[in-house]
């Protein structure tokens, strides 16, 4: 098995988090939504410009996964108002975590999730909370698995398709 490293990502890591975004994103959901969404969803979200501005801000950390020195996966959580939603001041919000499909089932999704629970005990904070497609069954599963219990939902824009994100969180007070 591969030693799986992970490290808090810089703007120095900026074109290696853009390339690691855009190719999970496309692999999650490109085979259930159409181009022009994913495109547009990728051009909005992944630009260099976004990046930096969420590689920039004190309440937004960015942690990419290597196995041999390759970037495989990475995870973005947000505190405060970095937050995509305010549901509780004392929250932190995984906001994604992403693997390449090609590593699937080798623990790095887990891994990633663990350095959140790390950061958020660390921090002090009540909960974690993030949104998944209703749709994303493994993802669903794997936060189940984890504790996260469904509070509510929102509607999450992809183009022009209104979809509904679950959204989940695990109590650690």
């Amino acid at each position: 098995m591969n030693l799986i490293e992970i490290q808090k990502a810089t703007l120095k890591d900026l074109e290696i988090l853009q390339k690691l975004s855009i190719q999970t994103f496309m692999e999650t959901f490109a085979a259930v939504n159409t181009p022009d969404n994913i495109t547009n969803y990728i051009n909005d979200s992944f630009n260099t410009q976004q990046l930096t501005t969420e590689l920039s801000n004190t309440n937004s950390m960015f942690y990419l996964a290597y196995s041999n020195a390759v970037a495989v996966g990475y995870l973005k959580i947000n505190f405060g108002d970095a937050q995509t939603e305010t549901h509780d001041h004392n929250a932190l919000e995984v906001h994604r975590i992403y693997v390449l499909q090609t590593f699937h089932g080798k623990n790095i999704g887990q891994l990633l999730l663990n350095q959140a629970k790390k950061i958020a005990e660390n921090n002090g904070v009540a909960s974690i909370w993030l949104g998944v497609w209703e749709e994303n069954y493994r993802a669903l599963q794997f936060y189940a698995k984890n504790g996260f219990i469904v509070f509510d939902q929102h509607v999450f824009t992809l183009g022009n398709d209104k979809q509904t994100d679950l959204l989940m969180q695990l109590r650690l007070k």
